[in-house]
């Protein structure tokens, strides 16, 4: 999906336009990579359960970090005016899948059988936030792509 993106976004310029593309795609990008880290991590034959509380928990807590730049950063794109409704796959949908990675490492470390639960949740709320991220930015890029 984002090859399309991409492609379809080609002939943006580098104006506020293209700046606003970005602040869109890339958190879509960092969604879906987050997704292949998740599935990762927990792949690895690790000793113990641990490094998987250590590192998922890590990821979980970054991720708060960077939704919260992403929103100030959205909030300061002129051009896309969005709505409050807007803001729950954008911004409360990754804001709930960090939260459930933050819950499901305590929950892996703490040793709790809720921890894997938490962590497919995670991973599921991930690629709606990814697939909404791309289908809505494919849309409003093929829409106003005569405004570059």
């Amino acid at each position: 999906m984002l090859f399309v993106i991409i492609t379809l976004g080609t002939r943006l310029s580098s104006s506020s336009v293209a700046q606003g593309a970005r602040a869109f795609l890339t958190p879509t990008l960092v969604h879906f990579g987050s997704v292949l880290l998740q599935a990762l991590v927990v792949l690895v034959p690790w000793p113990s359960v641990w490094p998987v509380g250590v590192i998922i928990g890590f990821c979980g807590s970054v991720g708060l970090v960077y939704l919260m730049d992403v929103v100030l950063k959205r909030r300061k794109v002129q051009f896309v005016s969005l709505h409050l409704l807007d803001w729950i796959p954008y911004a409360g949908i990754p804001a709930l899948a960090n939260l459930n990675l933050i819950a499901g490492a305590v929950g892996m470390i703490a040793e709790k059988s809720f921890a894997p639960y938490c962590f497919a949740g995670a991973i599921t709320l991930f690629l709606f936030a990814g697939i909404y991220g791309a289908w809505d930015l494919t849309l409003w890029i093929v829409k106003n792509r005569d405004i570059a």
